[in-house]
């Protein structure tokens, strides 16, 4: 068994989860960022239509 081939799959696991749960975040904050913005300008705008 070799040793190192877990601890880097451990390491390349970890960092692909982190950088999906970044990315979800992002998208989240500005999902709300732009709807925040939208309800200021008092604006009847259609439904959005999200491509992500």
């Amino acid at each position: 068994m070799p040793q190192m081939a877990p601890l880097w799959w451990e390491l390349l696991f970890f960092f692909t989860i982190i950088c999906f749960l970044m990315m979800n975040i992002i998208m989240y904050f500005y999902k709300q960022y732009s709807m925040k913005k939208l309800d200021q300008k008092h604006i009847k705008t259609p439904q959005l239509n999200w491509k992500w």
